[in-house]
């Protein structure tokens, strides 16, 4: 009796042990791509792309004027912020995954030398206020000519 009873009571405690793994609420960013990785200012805008996940489809506004998407130039101080439309039916509470590729305008020299360089830092916030964690993308080399 006593060695069944040492059985089930490991089994309880295994059994107490095993928690289930709490889905995060937030959505996950993760960098794709960023190109051109080196240009001449002003010729050329740079493109980024992110790959996107989020577990209850909640990213995205329908007001233009809502935004949802910060990336910084991280030569500045403050961010640049984004409107990104709903990338699921409102209010479907369904899974999403995909890429967005966002447009920087063309990018130029802050100070007095012949080049810079720079990297953005990028994050995306949902609809409940959930910020996903920030990527930064590599550096990006701004020269004043060929």
């Amino acid at each position: 009796m006593t060695k069944a009873f040492s059985i089930l009571l490991l089994v309880m405690i295994a059994c107490l042990a095993c928690k289930k793994e709490e889905l995060s609420k937030s959505p996950v960013i993760e960098l794709v791509e960023i190109t051109p990785l080196s240009l001449v200012q002003y010729s050329a805008p740079v493109y980024i792309t992110i790959g996107y996940s989020d577990l209850d489809g909640d990213i995205g506004y329908e007001s233009p004027d809502e935004y949802a998407l910060q990336i910084k130039d991280n030569r500045l101080t403050n961010p640049d912020w984004y409107h990104v439309p709903p990338l699921a039916p409102i209010e479907s509470n369904v899974a999403i995954e995909g890429d967005l590729t966002i447009k920087i305008s063309t990018l130029f020299l802050l100070g007095n030398g012949s080049q810079e360089f720079t990297s953005f830092t990028i994050k995306i916030q949902d609809r409940a206020g959930n910020w996903s964690e920030e990527i930064t993308t590599p550096q990006v080399t701004i020269r004043d000519s060929l």
